[in-house]
């Protein structure tokens, strides 16, 4: 038996696999599609087409749906779900829903994920922020002035005021942790 033949018979053998293996890891996978709407993303077969019209791979660096979706489908979480996650670059506007010829919803997939990291209490200070809007007036942009004078001048109505009462008990019902953000605010004495 040659030499060559003999390395790629031992290269696979059940003692030692070759370091360039991809396990798949399943749990990550069944805890996404019980997030988003089942397996979307085993559909996915790697077309490209959610890149082609994506804002975030054209202009930003690094950012790739069909990237994103390979490593959703290898199940690597660990390399997606982290504190410089790229996933918060997706601008959720659903071009990649609208091209993908599978209708795999790369979107839905991203914006499941993005949730995971907010479970794991990691998102950006801007995300933060709008959360802490949110929680606080109901919206998540304020409503000044100048909005209303616009409204005004497009001959919309004023806008109403919002139920924040019935929007907190929605957001945070008697047998829900509050997010990780928030313990952290009570934490440092802030006020929920």
């Amino acid at each position: 038996m040659s030499k060559a033949r003999r390395d790629s018979d031992s290269a696979g053998s059940a003692s030692t696999p070759p370091a360039d293996i991809v396990r798949v890891n399943f749990e990550f996978r069944r805890e996404l599609a019980r997030k988003v709407e089942g397996n979307l993303a085993g559909f996915c077969y790697q077309c490209g087409a959610c890149v082609g019209d994506c804002p975030s791979a054209t202009y930003g660096g690094g950012f790739n749906p069909r990237e994103i979706m390979l490593k959703v489908l290898y199940g690597l979480g660990e390399e997606l779900l982290t504190e410089d996650s790229i996933l918060w670059q997706c601008t959720n506007c659903y071009n990649c829903h609208e091209r993908c010829p599978q209708d795999v919803k790369p979107v839905e997939v991203i914006i499941s994920l993005k949730n995971m990291l907010s479970d794991l209490g990691i998102y950006p200070d801007n995300v933060d922020k709008v959360i802490k809007a949110f929680e606080e007036t109901g919206r998540t942009t304020p409503v000044n002035p100048a909005v209303q004078r616009q409204r005004e001048r497009f001959g919309l109505p004023p806008l109403p005021p919002v139920p924040v009462d019935e929007i907190r008990q929605l957001i945070e019902p008697d047998n829900a942790e509050p997010r990780a953000g928030a313990r952290a605010d009570a934490d440092k004495g802030g006020t929920e």
